[in-house]
């Protein structure tokens, strides 16, 4: 087997924890023409973001304790295997229910890219500096979903909505390439896990008797699902309600990701001089402002694209400085089972955002005011949350 040298081996890492943004953000143009392909309303294509994240929680609970068991690549390979035939199937679906069969089984395949490189991370770099290498993964990252929504209109606009998940498939058969010929293993076997269920259930109680880890996974979750509640109405909105072009709405997009690029850029570059939680608070304070601005906007009734696209940039701003922070926080303190602690946070963060987006699509009135004030009322958790379970925690 080749070996990639360290730095290569972060960007591949980088590479498959973008399959989730990918897989989410590729299609949001084309959520509008695919619910006029299948004869479906909107609420039903929002579900297949929805139904996405369920799916990708659920399998999170599992792929983290068995990669503790048997390693992070086996678990990985079989990931993105199954990724890849549920992209083909997504593909070729002739109707919405098959598309959110597809939808399910692509995230449950997906997930292993995420939480296993966020483990493997934790496995290589220990608990201090997995902070900066998060962030700086995040940045790199940062351009999938920055590009995503760009290609996945070129895509709608040449080729059909069918072609964004042939591209998908195309991309996870690139990543098992490259993880099957030259990333090695990175849990040693002496750290191993029991994949007995009472090991995994007592792994499971112990982080979640733990303050910490419930605190920085619920500000990560209340972030998160703000983002989440932008990539669930936001097409509809901009495109539907708002007249913006497909093409404009995946460049609007791009603003968006830049500011979660330039926050995981704050982040890197201060983990060491600022710390952690600091950066936290500093993340969650522009969160919270961001999404108030737009919610205020809403409210009273100026339902125009800059008045969408601008707080939310602040906002994920914010989302860029302390997510990889949370991440780090969460899994700093459990070594001896950072497969099963990425996969319980990851599970939360996901199963919460699937909620919140469920809402947002459930209750989409067709303006921007329920997207507008669910951000607004995430970046407000995302403070709270921080406030009550982190940083009372280190004060106590």
């Amino acid at each position: 087997m080749l070996k990639l040298p360290s730095t290569a081996t972060v960007i591949a890492l980088a590479a498959m924890t973008a399959l989730g943004p990918l897989a989410t953000d590729m299609y949001l143009p084309a959520m509008p023409a695919m619910a006029e392909a299948l004869n479906t309303g909107p609420d039903r294509i929002q579900l297949t973001l929805s139904l996405y994240m369920a799916g990708f929680a659920l399998a999170q609970l599992l792929c983290g304790p068995i990669s503790d068991r048997f390693g992070r690549r086996p678990v990985m390979i079989a990931g993105l295997s199954l990724f890849l035939a549920a992209s083909l199937l997504c593909a070729w679906a002739p109707s919405v229910e098959w598309l959110l069969a597809g939808r399910f089984l692509q995230a449950f395949g997906g997930a292993a890219g995420p939480v296993l490189a966020r483990a493997a991370v934790r496995d290589i770099h220990g608990p201090i500096e997995a902070g900066r290498i998060l962030a700086y993964m995040a940045s790199t990252m940062a351009l999938a979903p920055a590009l995503a929504p760009v290609v996945g209109a070129g895509l709608l606009l040449f080729f059909g909505w069918e072609s964004v998940f042939v591209v998908l498939a195309l991309y996870a058969a690139v990543m098992l390439a490259v993880l099957i010929l030259m990333l090695p293993e990175p849990l040693a076997k002496e750290r191993r896990q029991s994949i007995h269920p009472k090991t995994i259930l007592a792994n499971f109680r112990l982080l979640l008797s733990q303050r910490a880890f419930i605190g920085y996974t619920l500000v990560n979750a209340a972030a998160f699902s703000g983002l989440f509640a932008y990539l669930s109405g936001s097409s509809f909105v901009l495109i539907e309600y708002m007249g913006v072009a497909p093409t404009l709405y995946g460049v609007l997009f791009t603003l968006i990701v830049a500011g979660f690029f330039v926050g995981t850029l704050v982040s890197g570059r201060y983990s060491h001089r600022l710390g952690r939680d600091q950066l936290i608070t500093l993340g969650t304070v522009v969160c919270a402002t961001g999404g108030v601005i737009m919610a205020g906007l809403a409210a009273v009734g100026i339902h125009l694209p800059w008045a969408v696209v601008g707080p939310h940039m602040v906002f994920m701003l914010g989302v860029g400085i302390l997510m990889p922070q949370t991440m780090a926080g969460a899994l700093a303190p459990n070594p001896q089972c950072a497969g099963a602690a990425s996969s319980l946070f990851g599970f939360l963060q996901m199963t919460i955002a699937a909620v919140v987006g469920g809402l947002v699509g459930q209750f989409h009135d067709g303006s921007s005011r329920t997207m507008a004030l669910t951000i607004g009322l995430m970046g407000l958790l995302a403070l709270l949350s921080h406030w009550l379970l982190v940083r009372r925690h280190k004060e106590a």
